[in-house]
C-alpha cells in the first residue's frame, strides 16, 4: 500500500520528525510505497536515517513559519504531488498539518491524524479546539496513549480516536551497566523541555563527585542554561554536548546511569522509550499518560526538589538503577518498532473493511 507522512517540517531535530522517519523506513522496509512530505524546510535539518528506502519531498525552500506566495506555491505543489501517488492513506502528523493539508488530499488518500502531544496540552493551548474542528472529518484520529485516546474522545466528541504509540528506531542488544557517574538529560535546549529544572535538581540531589549531568542537545536557551548551573554552583559539572548525530546516541544511553526528564509537557518522548531500551531508570514529571505508559519514577509535575529527591535515591543505591533498569527493558519491549508497525498495518487493515 501506499502511505504519505506530511509534517509541517520533516528534519527538525524533534520528536515528532523522529517518529516519522522511524516510522517511515519501517513500512518501507515491509514493502509499502512511503513518502515523507516537508511543507516547508526545517531551519537546521537533521538527518535520521542514513539510508532512506522512502521517498522524502521539500516543497518550500522557506523555512518553516513562511507565508503568504511561499505557503500558496507549497500547497499548489503539494496538491499536484499528492495527485501523482496512488490509493491509501495520508497521515497528518499535526493539528497545524491537518488543518492545512486535509483539504488538499485527493479522494484516494484516506486522511489519518495524527496528535503527538498530551491531552493536557492540547488544552492548554489552540491545539484542542483546532482538533476538536478538524479531527472528527478524518477517517482517523490517533493518539499516543489509551488515556490520551479516551480523554480526547471524551471532550473533544471524536468518534474516530484511537491510540498507537512511538516506536523504537532499534532495539539495542546490550544494556547499560549503570556504573558510570553520568545522570543524562537529551532535547532541545528550548523554554518547554525546562533544563534548567533538571539543572537544578542535579545540584539539590547530593549527587557527589565525579558524577556529571550530560546535556545532549542545541537550542536557543543554552547561554541561559550555563548561567543556570552557574548560580547553581554546579557548573563544572554540567556538560552541553551539543548535537549527537542519531547513530551515536545508543552510546550515550550505555554510558549513562540515570536519565531525566524535567518537560513542562510531553506526549511520549522517545528518550525514555531508548533509555529504558538500554535498562536505564529515568525520573519524569508525571505530565501524561504517554510518560506513565513507559515507566519512569514519577514526580509530580513541577516538584523540583521531589525530582532532586529521587535522582538522589538512583544516585546512591546502584542496586535500585539496577532493579528498575530490568523493568523498562522489559516494558520497553511493547514499543519496538515491529510491534509497533503491527499496529499501524492493522489499523489500515481496519479503514480498508
Amino acid at each position: 500500500m501506499t502511505v504519505v507522512f506530511t509534517c509541517l517540517d520533516a528534519d527538525t531535530l524533534g520528536g515528532v520528525q523522529q517518529v516519522t522517519h522511524t516510522l517511515a523506513q519501517g513500512l518501507a522496509r515491509r514493502g509499502h510505497e512511503v513518502h515523507v512530505i516537508g511543507l516547508q524546510r526545517a531551519a537546521a535539518p537533521f538527518r535520521y536515517v542514513p539510508r532512506p528506502l522512502y521517498h522524502h519531498h521539500v516543497l518550500s525552500n522557506r523555512p518553516a513559519g513562511a507565508g503568504g506566495l511561499a505557503r500558496r506555491r507549497a500547497d499548489r505543489r503539494l496538491r499536484s504531488l499528492l495527485d501523482g501517488i496512488g490509493p491509501g492513506y495520508a497521515v497528518l502528523t499535526s493539528p497545524s498539518v491537518v488543518a492545512r493539508a486535509a483539504r488538499l488530499l485527493p479522494g484516494s488518500l484516506r486522511p489519518i491524524g495524527q496528535y503527538h502531544g498530551s491531552y493536557d496540552h492540547a488544552r492548554d493551548c489552540w491545539h484542542l479546539a483546532s482538533i476538536r474542528r478538524h479531527y472528527p472529518e478524518l477517517d482517523q484520529a490517533v493518539f499516543l496513549s489509551e488515556e490520551d485516546a479516551r480523554l480526547f474522545s471524551e471532550h473533544a466528541l471524536l468518534p474516530n480516536a484511537s491510540a498507537l504509540p512511538n516506536p523504537l528506531a532499534g532495539w539495542p542488544e546490550a544494556m547499560s551497566v549503570l556504573e558510570s557517574p553520568r545522570v543524562l538529560g537529551v532535547g532541545r535546549l528550548e523554554g518547554v523541555k525546562r533544563f534548567d529544572r533538571l539543572i537544578t535538581a542535579f545540584a539539590r540531589s547530593g549527587a557527589p563527585e565525579p558524577w556529571e549531568l550530560h546535556l545532549v542537545g542545541d537550542g536557543g536557551e543554552l547561554d541561559r542554561l550555563r548561567a543556570h548551573a552557574a548560580r547553581e554552583g554546579v557548573a563544572d559539572r554540567v556538560v552541553f554536548r551539543g548535537r549527537v548525530p542519531a547513530a551515536a546516541m545508543p552510546a550515550e544511553y550505555l554510558a549513562a546511569s540515570v536519565v531525566g526528564l524535567t518537560s513542562d509537557y510531553e506526549g511520549l518522548p522517545v528518550v525514555l522509550l531508548e533509555s529504558a531500551a538500554h535498562g536505564v531508570p529515568a525520573v519524569a514529571f508525571d505530565v501524561s499518560g504517554g510518560v506513565r505508559s513507559a515507566g519512569p519514577v514519577l514526580v509530580p509535575p513541577g516538584d523540583v526538589d521531589a525530582f532532586a529527591a529521587e535522582l538522589g535515591r538512583l544516585v546512591d543505591d546502584e542496586e535500585e538503577r539496577r532493579r528498575l533498569g530490568a523493568d523498562a527493558r522489559a516494558r520497553a519491549e511493547a514499543f519496538r518498532l515491529e510491534h509497533v508497525l503491527d499496529r499501524w498495518e492493522l489499523l489500515f487493515a481496519h479503514l480498508e473493511r
